[in-house]
Order: structure tokens, then C-alpha cells, then sequence
């Protein structure tokens, strides 16, 4: 049943990206299927990250950390997704990940990526 609702979930992720039909957010789509094993994490359904999540989150922040700006701003409520903002903020602590500086986001996301 989790593997099926994480399926649906990202199927969503995929498609919103796809619908937004904006270059970078399109960039950003296999970065974005790539955190998939975080969704536990963030909904709330896993107290700690499992080690795939913790290595997946480190390489995007290594490949494209503009990416985790567009996690944060396009948030998970607007795709049907439960997700505990206290825990999405805390998973770079809970991983041990050093984020990039806030310089790396523009506009908008610039003031959501500076809570992660």
C-alpha cells in the first residue's frame, strides 16, 4: 500500500513539472523523482530518513541544489501531498548535509530556501 501511494505521489511530482512548463523546472525533474526516498521523511511516515534518502538529497545538492529551491516553494500541499514542513526543513540536519548558501536561489525562492 506505502509503495502504491508513493507511486501516485510521484507521478503527481512528475506531472506538475510538466505542466509548469518552465525550463528550469523541467531541469529539475529527475532531481525532484530522485528525492522519492524522502517521502516518508516528509509526510511524517518515517522519524528518520533512510540512507538512500540522506545520499539522494546529498547528490542533488552536489548536481543542481536549485533544485531544492523549487521543492520548498512549490511546496507538497499543491500536489495532493501531506508533508510535515518541520521535517522537509529538518532533513538536511537529519542527513548530515551541508545545503548551499541562499545565493544559489533567486526571487522568490530565495526567501523559502532560506529556512532550509
Amino acid at each position: 500500500m506505502a509503495i502504491g501511494k508513493m507511486a501516485v505521489c510521484l507521478a503527481l511530482v512528475v506531472a506538475a513539472m510538466l505542466c509548469a512548463g518552465a525550463a528550469a523546472q523541467s531541469s529539475c525533474t529527475n532531481e525532484l523523482i530522485s528525492l522519492s526516498p524522502c517521502l516518508n521523511y516528509i509526510t511524517g511516515n518515517s522519524s528518520t530518513p533512510s540512507s538512500q534518502c540522506c545520499s539522494q538529497l546529498a547528490n542533488v545538492v552536489r548536481s543542481s541544489p536549485q533544485c531544492l529551491c523549487q521543492v520548498l516553494n512549490g511546496g507538497g500541499s499543491s500536489l495532493g501531498l501531506n508533508i510535515n514542513q518541520t521535517q522537509a526543513l529538518a532533513l538536511p540536519g537529519a542527513c548530515n548535509v551541508q545545503t548551499p548558501p541562499i545565493s544559489q536561489c533567486s526571487g522568490k525562492d530565495a526567501i523559502n530556501y532560506s529556512l532550509f
